[in-house]
């Protein structure tokens, strides 16, 4: 993880440096640092704007390598407004922050001083710069040989003569709580499943302990007395054994509060179950466990952060195999609720390890509202693409404070449709309910079999199936691991906090 700190600007960081400067538009021109860096050029940099027309927007740059002796690498960032543009003052910095380190590590000059240089308009935000860097930054080498070193490893932020450090350090301070957490995220979901299975997974949740966090722990055994069939059946072909992980989290000055509820599914490995999945990409399917990751790492932000709320996360960890002792097409199990579900498709896993989860939590902690995250339908991929996570709610209030906290944090979410037609097609001419319904409208059928768990507890189900794995690089975001989820709900607590 890179090192960022924050001072006051002077000349001496010219000297041996590489230097990003942020321009906030096409005013960029008339701001001291520019005026300065032109004169110790000699006007080319006045020149190499000109040419090239740079105008100070977001996504723009202008890059000189080695304009002097002194200065390695000049890089003009741009981040500016563009004309109608819907990307928040927040994320737009973020943005530009990322290219800034992009730009840096892209020439590779390990020998000089990397600092970005912040001018007056920008100075009470560049901490969100700082944010976007950190964020680009991320690299999951773990198992390379030759690992890839990152460069530049220390940032320093120049601030005007007139900026408040102790203010802007104050909110790094929430921003590196954050980065944690999705740097938290982002490994989780990266590490191969023969090393993060559940039992490993529950030992890396232990470890957060000293920050602050209770966490109690529901092995096989208590699961059975407690009557999880329905996750416990998804865990059945596995000779790895199952856990629920609850964290507590106490902030609030009222401790007895009803907490905030995260609930996220934790499938470390699916290989579908007897309904096997094709060959092709099932590799991927370490990642299933996606949306437990976000929860683990909302809740470390929350403790680094001494949020003022209460807050419940709850994770269930479980693998999903082949073998004589896995669940089969047409078992029917009974979920801790008392609700019974004909499993018609074994890969439709991931609701059930939901089902039981969400019943226990209502039942169990009285949670004010309840979130639950989960790579769980390849339906909301085929509706929505990468870009944005379904959500589906029985609350419009909480659906739109939702989709609201999305915007801000750059991690956005589509309101989706629900409704008694589709919940009338997983009923089983067996059992309460069946776990699919067929192929039209899926992802929704898959939403209305957790919303028969969540009784009156407003609920909201975000399908991150589509985000929480990226194919490409985007701005703050690697190949790879995106954290999806840690940003959007720490945003969305914090909104509440206020």
């Amino acid at each position: 993880m890179i090192s960022i700190s924050f001072e006051k600007f002077s000349d001496q960081h010219c000297e041996k440096s590489a230097l990003a400067l942020f321009c906030d538009g096409a005013n960029f021109i008339h701001d001291e640092y520019y005026q300065q860096l032109n004169n110790l050029l000699q006007g080319r940099l006045e020149k190499a704007v000109s040419m090239q027309e740079f105008n100070g927007v977001t996504g723009q740059s202008l890059q000189l390598i080695a304009p002097t002796d002194s200065i390695a690498q000049l890089h003009l960032i741009g981040c500016g407004a563009k004309d109608k543009s819907t990307v928040s003052d927040i994320i737009r910095l973020q943005h530009a922050g990322s290219d800034a380190f992009q730009a840096l590590r892209e020439t590779k000059i390990k020998n000089a001083k990397a600092y970005f240089i912040i001018p007056q308009t920008l100075a009470e935000q560049s901490a969100s710069i700082a944010l976007g860097a950190r964020l680009k930054a991320y690299n999951f080498s773990l198992y390379q040989s030759d690992k890839k070193e990152i460069y530049p490893q220390e940032i320093s932020i120049l601030l005007p003569q007139n900026a408040s450090l102790t203010q802007i350090e104050a909110q790094w301070a929430e921003f590196e709580a954050l980065s944690e957490g999705v740097y938290l995220a982002r490994n989780l979901v990266s590490e191969p499943a023969n090393v993060l299975y559940p039992e490993s997974f529950r030992a890396r949740i232990e470890a957060l302990e000293p920050l602050g966090l209770e966490i109690d722990v529901l092995d096989r055994a208590a699961m059975a007395s407690l009557g999880f069939g329905a996750l416990l059946g998804v865990a059945q072909g596995s000779n790895k054994p199952p856990y629920t992980v609850i964290i507590r989290y106490q902030g609030a000055t009222d401790k007895d509060e009803a907490p905030l509820a995260f609930i996220g599914k934790g499938v470390t490995f699916d290989s579908g179950g007897i309904s096997i999945k094709p060959a092709a990409g099932m590799e991927d399917m370490k990642t299933d466990m996606g949306g437990a990751a976000a929860v683990v790492g909302l809740m470390s932000v929350l403790a680094r952060r001494k949020a003022k709320i209460n807050a419940i996360g709850v994770v269930g960890l479980v693998e999903n195999m082949v073998s004589g002792d896995a669940q089969r097409p047409g078992d029917v199990v009974k979920s801790y609720s008392g609700l019974t579900i004909e499993v018609q498709n074994t890969d439709a896993e991931g609701r059930l390890v939901l089902a039981d989860l969400l019943s226990y939590t209502k039942d169990k902690y009285a949670p004010s509202l309840m979130v639950n995250l989960a790579t769980l339908t390849g339906a909301i991929v085929v509706a929505l693409g990468t870009d944005y996570a379904g959500l589906f709610s029985n609350d419009s209030t909480l659906s739109t404070e939702l989709k609201q906290a999305g915007e801000k944090a750059g991690e956005k979410l589509w309101p989706m449709p629900m409704g008694e037609s589709y919940n009338r097609r997983i009923d089983s001419d067996i059992a309460d309910m069946k776990n699919i319904g067929g192929r039209p409208g899926s992802s929704i059928l898959a939403a209305e079999f957790l919303k028969r768990f969540v009784g009156d507890t407003s609920w909201a189900h975000l399908d991150i199936a589509g985000t929480a794995w990226c194919d490409k690089a985007g701005p703050c975001i690697p190949k790879g691991a995106s954290g999806f989820g840690v940003q959007l709900l720490n945003q969305f607590v914090a909104d509440r906090e206020h």
